[in-house]
């Protein structure tokens, strides 16, 4: 079993936690299609476009559409 040769300082000790709790807030920026704000490199939720092209169905539509139907 592994056991530590010298005992670590609680200045070492604080230095190596000091970086657990820091959370960085994620990259959002405006869609360029509908202007609602959306996290950078994604689909936006809203519109469903991503670099100028309709990927997914936006979400009004599709409930509008799968409703008509049945």
């Amino acid at each position: 079993m592994a056991v530590p040769k010298r005992k670590t300082t609680r200045s070492r000790r604080d230095m190596r936690r000091a970086h657990h709790d820091k959370v960085a807030a994620p990259n959002v920026i405006p869609c360029p299609k509908c202007g609602e704000m959306m996290l950078s490199h994604r689909v936006c939720p809203e519109c469903g476009h991503y670099k100028g092209r309709e990927v997914i169905a936006a979400k009004g539509e599709g409930q509008a559409e799968s409703g008509t139907s049945s």
